[in-house]
């Protein structure tokens, strides 16, 4: 739909989501959970920005859809910017899978964290293992990304994330404790006309825009190679769905 279009149909489609909005609860999945930390993150991040000497590393800093607000929320911090191109607000330029080799042996920081950037990292559990390693033991990570979205800054537009996906990359193999993963903004979907007969117009439930994770880690796992991990040890404790029939 072009920008002409899109803005004749805002109208129609307000008044059709209305008249739908009693019927979105049929959509959504009782087995997801909903995110409850990052819902207050911005609150969360505030409180560890007073917090003098604190070493904050935000991987996707630059100022994409406006002014960022991390620089004065993490005044009373040191707070670094770290992204893929130069730009406002950015302190380091790189490669989120090389993040350790942009800063001195050793350096490390207090909170980690990462919002809309996931989707767009080519080898994410190269980029968390990267992450893990620039974390203190003890540090916080936080990561908002997308389970459901439209498609976007092609071509490079490569994975969505379950809150278990999540699970997985930061696991205990790695040497994170989950506080909270889930998922967020719900949506309600359908199949197109345009898809095949047999689903066309079928409603489609458990959509939600949002995925994230909230952990910490404990432990240093210096010799970490996934190539070494088995899927149950990521898994959390849980087995695929058994087989209806």
């Amino acid at each position: 739909m072009n920008k002409k279009l899109e803005k004749l149909a805002k109208p129609f489609f307000k008044a059709m989501a209305r008249l739908a909005s009693p019927f979105d609860r049929t959509f959504l999945t009782p087995d997801v959970p909903t995110s409850q930390v990052f819902g207050k993150w911005d609150e969360y991040l505030k409180s560890l920005g007073t917090m003098q000497g604190l070493r904050v590393l935000e991987i996707g800093s630059r100022e994409v859809t406006g002014p960022s607000q991390e620089r004065r929320r993490f005044a009373d911090a040191e707070y670094v910017g770290f992204d893929y191109y130069p730009g406002a607000n950015v302190q380091v330029v790189g490669d989120v899978h090389r993040l350790s080799s942009y800063f001195k042996p050793g350096e490390q920081f207090d909170l980690i964290f990462t919002v809309a950037c996931f989707e767009h990292f080519a080898m994410p559990w190269v980029a968390a293992v990267e992450i893990a390693k620039m974390l203190k033991t003890g540090g916080t990570l936080l990561v908002a990304t997308h389970f459901s979205f439209g498609s976007h800054e092609r071509p490079w537009n490569f994975f969505q994330f379950s809150d278990m996906g999540l699970r997985v990359l930061f696991s205990e193999a790695l040497g994170f404790e989950c506080i909270e993963a889930g998922m967020s903004n719900p949506m309600v979907g359908r199949m197109s006309s345009f898809a095949h007969k047999s689903v066309r117009y079928s409603p489609v439930r458990g959509l939600y825009s949002g995925s994230e994770y909230f952990g910490q880690k404990v432990r240093n796992e210096p010799a970490f190679d996934w190539g070494q991990v088995s899927a149950e040890s990521v898994v959390s404790g849980t087995t695929y769905p058994v087989p209806r029939h």
